[in-house]
C-alpha cells in the first residue's frame, strides 16, 4: 500500500504506463526526515512557497521570504520559520491554525533545483525561536511527513539582482511597506504603523502605488 499515491494517481499512472516508475521513485527518493544535504539546501534559501488550506477547503499558496537561514532545520523531523509583518490578513497563519497540513516548495533559480516538503504545522507567539528573528511576530514549526527532491528541468535559470530591503535586520530600520501609504488604508492601520506613512514620503493614491509597483518599487 502506497503512502503517497491514491486511486486517482494510480489511474493516471496506469494510463501513461508509469506505475512502476512512480513506485520506484516512492521507494528511493521520498523520505520522512531531513538529511544533511536537504538541510544545506533548505537553510541556504531566502524564499519558499507555502501551501495551506482555508476553512472552505480551498488550497492557497503564499510566498515567504527572508535572509538565507531564516528557515531552520531544528532536527531531522522538524523545520521552523518566522512569520514577519504582512498585510494583516494572517491568511496562511490562520489556515494553519485551522488545518495543520502544509506543503512547501523550495526553489533555487540560479542553479536550478527544487525540494518538496509535506508536514503538519503549528503556529506560536511564544516560541523560543522568536528571540532569534528580528521583528518576527510568530514562529511556525513543521513536523515533516515527506520530503523529496524534484526534477529541476523546467525551472528557468535566473540571476538574483538584490535581496529585499524589507527583511527585518538588526543593523538597520525596516522600511515601511509602500502599500501602507495608500490613502484608503490610513484609518485602519495597526497602532505600530500610525504616523509612519507621513515619515516615509506621505500618503499616496492607489494609482500612484500601482505606478510605483510597475516601476519596480515595493
Amino acid at each position: 500500500m502506497s503512502n503517497v499515491y491514491g486511486e486517482e494517481h494510480r489511474k493516471l499512472q496506469e494510463q501513461f504506463s508509469t506505475r512502476k516508475l512512480a513506485d520506484r521513485l516512492e521507494e528511493t527518493i521520498i523520505k520522512t526526515e531531513v538529511d544533511e544535504m536537504d538541510r544545506g539546501f533548505i537553510e541556504s534559501r531566502d524564499f519558499f512557497f507555502l501551501s495551506t488550506v482555508d476553512q472552505n477547503g480551498h488550497p492557497t499558496v503564499s510566498y515567504k521570504g527572508g535572509d538565507p537561514g531564516f528557515v531552520r532545520v531544528v532536527d531531522p523531523g522538524t523545520v521552523a520559520f518566522p512569520s514577519y509583518d504582512g498585510n494583516g490578513m494572517f491568511f496562511s497563519m490562520g489556515n494553519i491554525a485551522a488545518n495543520p497540513k502544509v506543503g512547501i516548495l523550495f526553489i533555487d533559480f540560479e542553479n536550478p533545483n527544487r525540494l518538496r516538503l509535506h508536514g503538519e504545522a503549528s503556529v506560536s507567539a511564544n516560541d523560543p525561536l522568536l528571540a532569534d528573528y528580528q521583528e518576527a511576530e510568530l514562529i511556525v514549526r513543521i513536523k515533516v511527513s515527506k520530503i523529496w527532491v524534484n526534477c529541476p528541468r523546467y525551472i528557468p535559470q535566473m540571476k538574483r539582482v538584490k535581496s529585499s530591503a524589507y527583511v527585518p535586520r538588526a543593523a538597520c530600520e525596516t522600511p515601511l511597506a509602500t502599500w501602507k501609504r495608500i490613502d484608503f488604508v490610513q484609518d485602519v492601520l495597526p497602532p505600530k504603523d500610525l504616523g509612519r506613512p507621513e515619515k516615509a514620503g506621505g500618503v499616496i493614491t492607489i494609482e500612484e502605488y500601482i505606478g510605483k509597483v510597475m516601476q519596480g518599487e515595493t
